[in-house]
């Protein structure tokens, strides 16, 4: 390894690489994607009609076929790409083949590429090199997983908002700043004589706490929202049986996914789905109704939802209106103490055993909704109660740059951490050396999120996640 001006790490001596970029299975298009100082050279002796690299303009669409150079076979019809260095995805030169979408055909073409010398990339390695070579930081390489898997249209808006650098511009404005502060205390120790006239120690907390400190608890504050519009989060529906969990799910998922019938019990296993509530993927599980159980199978079901009910995040907790409040309707919400839960009143289109509001009242602490399942009548405000539960009702438009991951949540905690110990070293006037070791520390944990003080090792276990060819 080497590194750049800037003191990341970077290759030296890149080779070419090539790789399939589009997903497994039969398409219409399929591209074989090639990068490297070699790209244009290693590419041109497969393409018919010949050309001569000079004549061929950069970032151009141009139509052709590959051949087997050793047998002249005609492989596909394709189109094909050239774009020069610096202004491609990795700034090195880079050819695209576009040809018809059989995996075989793609193969056929990618083994040729690799008999001219090339290496096959590994996963992530052409967003690696994009980084490695300046053209974006570590945070926007991460939000190339972000973009490609998002799940919703909002998860979608974040991950783009980091790939343009909303992430970076924050982490970097607060590293100017401790950078600045580091400075004058590095000025401090080096002439310690004139001390009293650069440490002002009002004047430096305040920039700490207000350049550094305040930004980051920002982005850890919308952690926990980013972290659902990204992840999704896992629903429960909970009730005893037929109080209609099933022709909810059904309702919620727009499809017959739950068997829905009279029979109390039907449901013994569960049945999890992702639907999208307003922009965050719900994760949604079916299970057995909670009761006596009448045999061992159904006991089992009930043990496994109790389980589920522990590990899911919102319980969405379903009453039947028709009938009475029941002892095992008030055992669930015993169960739901302390839980985020929502309390459904099913049944809407058949009259109340007794009013609603006595039944709340039987609930209290949860947020209410009624609802017929069957008839689909209430979902739309039961969505957008869930969605309040969930993100207190903000959604990606209302948050600023917004921590995408575990990763960055450590490092910008161990940067707090460090900038809050810096501030009181300058309130309690303790040496500067110390002062200083607590501003490194910050800035090194920063730097973790942008990559300028990233190691090889981390680098490799975040580029692992690519899928090849990205």
């Amino acid at each position: 390894m080497a590194y750049r001006s800037d003191g990341v790490l970077k290759r030296e001596g890149t080779d070419t690489i090539a790789a399939i970029a589009t997903p497994a299975g039969a398409g219409g298009i399929g591209v074989v994607k090639i990068s490297g100082a070699e790209a244009i050279r290693m590419a041109l002796p497969l393409l018919r009609p010949v050309r001569d690299a000079s004549c061929l303009k950069s970032h151009r669409l141009y139509y052709g076929h590959v051949t087997d150079p050793g047998t002249g076979k005609t492989i596909d019809e394709v189109l094909f790409t050239i774009m020069r260095a610096p202004h491609t995805y990795t700034r090195e030169d880079v050819v695209e083949i576009q040809a018809h979408g059989s995996r075989c055909g793609l193969y056929t073409i990618l083994e040729l590429v690799l008999k001219q010398g090339a290496r096959l990339a590994k996963p992530g390695e052409f967003t690696m090199r994009a980084f490695l070579n300046g053209r974006i930081d570590l945070s926007q390489a991460e939000a190339v997983i972000e973009v490609v898997s998002a799940q919703t249209k909002e998860g979608l808006e974040l991950a783009t908002r980091q790939l343009k650098g909303d992430l970076s511009k924050t982490i970097e404005a607060a590293r100017d700043s401790l950078k600045g502060v580091l400075v004058e205390v590095e000025a401090a120790i080096d002439f310690p004589e004139d001390v009293e006239e650069i440490i002002q120690p009002e004047n430096f907390a305040e920039k700490v706490e207000q350049g550094v400190i305040a930004p980051l608890e920002s982005l850890l504050a919308n952690y926990d929202e980013g972290h659902i519009y990204r992840d999704g989060i896992s629903a429960i529906i909970v009730g005893r049986p037929n109080v209609g969990k099933s022709s909810l799910m059904n309702q919620l998922l727009q499809k017959e996914r739950s068997i829905v019938t009279t029979i109390p019990g039907t449901t013994r296993d569960f049945i999890e789905e992702t639907v999208n509530i307003k922009g965050i993927p719900l994760r949604l599980i079916d299970t057995a109704g909670l009761h006596d159980a009448g045999d061992t199978l159904e006991e089992m079901g009930m043990k496994f939802t109790r389980k589920r009910l522990n590990e899911a995040e919102i319980a969405l907790f379903m009453i039947d209106s028709s009938m009475p409040v029941t002892d095992e309707d008030l055992k669930i919400y015993g169960l739901l103490r302390g839980r985020k839960s929502i309390l459904i009143i099913n049944k809407a289109d058949l009259p109340p055993y007794q009013p609603v509001h006595q039944i709340e009242d039987r609930f209290p602490g949860l947020p209410c909704v009624r609802i017929s399942a069957l008839y689909n009548k209430g979902i739309d405000k039961l969505k957008d109660t869930v969605f309040k539960a969930i993100t207190d009702g903000k959604g990606p438009a209302d948050l600023p740059a917004v921590v995408p991951n575990v990763r960055h949540k450590v490092a910008i905690e161990r940067a707090l951490s460090a900038s809050r110990a810096a501030s009181e070293g300058f309130k309690e006037s303790r040496p500067s050396e110390l002062i200083a070791i607590d501003i490194r520390e910050a800035l090194d944990a920063l730097g973790e999120i942008t990559g300028s003080t990233t190691t090889e090792d981390i680098l490799e276990q975040i580029f692992s996640r690519f899928c090849i060819g990205k």
